[in-house]
Formats: C-alpha cells, structure tokens, sequence
C-alpha cells in the first residue's frame, strides 16, 4: 500500500479544515487515505510552506457527522 502524495493543489483545503478543527480523520478519508503524517507535515511547515489556506472548503468536504 502506497501513501497518497501531497501535492499543491490539496494543501490550501488541509489548511483551512485544520484551521476550522476538522480532524484529521476526516481529511485522510476526504483524501482516499492520505497519511495523517502527511496532514501533519503541511501543517508545521515541512510541505508547501508558502501556500494559504483556501478561502472556502469543497462543497463535498464533510464538514459534520452525518
């Protein structure tokens, strides 16, 4: 089993979710399993350091237990 890679575009919705305290759980399921050590890399700087958070998240983005 292969980690998902982080790349630009998903970094901006990582950022915001974070900021909103969406868990972690939630992003790596939105993001077909990406490692929680992924999420955690772009959130202390390690990934992608100079991208913003997005302005707003996916409409699909789960955002409360259903």
């Amino acid at each position: 089993m292969h980690d998902r890679k982080v790349t630009p575009d998903i970094v901006p919705v990582i950022k915001l979710a974070r900021e909103m305290r969406i868990p972690y759980s939630w992003i790596s399921g939105y993001y077909a399993g990406l490692n929680f050590g992924r999420i955690a890399d772009v959130m202390k700087g390690r990934l992608y350091p100079d991208i913003p958070p997005a302005a707003q998240l996916p409409p699909d983005f789960p955002t409360t237990i259903q």
